[in-house]
């Protein structure tokens, strides 16, 4: 669930449906310059020069399929990881992000469970509440009442 809070930042409240984040990323890599319309010749200086911009490509490349082979890895695993939450009685885990970087996630329970809290961590978000003050009501697994973040847990970006 995308939301607004009342300071313009833009969060996203969600179950988290594998048993880990993710840690790759090709960050900003793509928008950069394009080398598809240059007018490299067919002498020896733009051959150099076309070897020398391949030898730079070279690490977006394997950047590139190391994300790709992480993606591959999480769509085979995907199914066993639903059908072990459902069978084995796996608690859900609610993840809150700023854009898409992490800021917050607890343990909540089940799938309803974690729907509620995913509307009740909305609401707060959009009233301006940090994530863990939100979730307070629905999440009752030892978060502090202070309105500090959970042990180990960063508080989100200002």
């Amino acid at each position: 669930m995308k939301v607004v809070d009342p300071q313009g930042r833009t969060w996203r409240v969600s179950r988290r449906w594998m048993p880990w984040r993710r840690k790759t990323s090709m960050g900003d890599w793509g928008s950069g310059p394009s080398i598809s319309n240059s007018d490299l010749g067919d002498d020896p200086i733009s051959a150099i020069i076309g070897v020398v911009l391949l030898i730079l490509f070279i690490p977006v490349l394997v950047l590139g399929l190391v994300v790709a082979l992480e993606m591959l890895l999480l769509l085979l695993i995907l199914p066993f990881a639903v059908v072990g939450r459902m069978l084995l009685g796996r608690h859900w885990r609610v993840e809150v992000r700023e854009d898409w970087t992490f800021a917050w996630e607890a343990e909540v329970g089940d799938w309803s469970d974690s729907g509620r809290a995913i509307d009740q961590i909305a609401q707060g978000l959009r009233q301006g509440m940090p994530p863990w003050q939100a979730a307070d009501p629905v999440v009752a697994h030892g978060l502090p009442r202070q309105g500090l973040p959970p042990q180990g847990q960063p508080p989100p970006p200002r």
